[in-house]
């Protein structure tokens, strides 16, 4: 493989993993933790994420369950800050706007279209989500 000796390769991989630098498990903890705390991301995005760096499912899942994280309250976090970007449109442009950027960012429907529209709310003065 690319001129290496196989026995020096196998020997440099154990020696990192040994120092802690080859370790899926803490790589996927860390992402988790990133994804889900500074970047406000949802669950669904991050597992699809890991998984195309290469991380297998079952590190992900553990990853995933071991992070305790309030989706309501990240997602209600996530909403008001992109909802100031959006004052000036009408408010169904708006709210269908937000719902779509919190379902890119991994939150499923129902959280994402309650979040854009509490969001929404102090804008429009609706009690619900804009008429379309």
């Amino acid at each position: 493989s690319a001129g290496f000796d196989q026995e020096i390769v196998a020997e440099e991989i154990a020696r990192l993993e040994e120092v802690g630098l080859l370790d899926d498990e803490r790589f996927a903890q860390e992402f988790v933790e990133h994804s889900l705390g500074r970047k406000l991301s949802g669950r669904r995005a991050v597992a699809p994420s890991l998984a195309a760096k290469g991380v297998a499912r079952p590190m992900i899942e553990r990853a995933l369950q071991d992070v305790e994280v309030d989706e309501d309250a990240r997602a209600d976090e996530l909403a008001r800050a992109r909802a100031s970007r959006l004052q000036g449109l009408a408010p169904e442009v708006a709210y269908r706007r937000l719902v779509s950027f919190l379902a890119r960012r991994g939150y499923q429907g129902t959280v994402a279209r309650r979040a854009a529209a509490s969001a929404l709310r102090p804008q429009t003065g609706a009690e619900g989500p804009p008429e379309a």
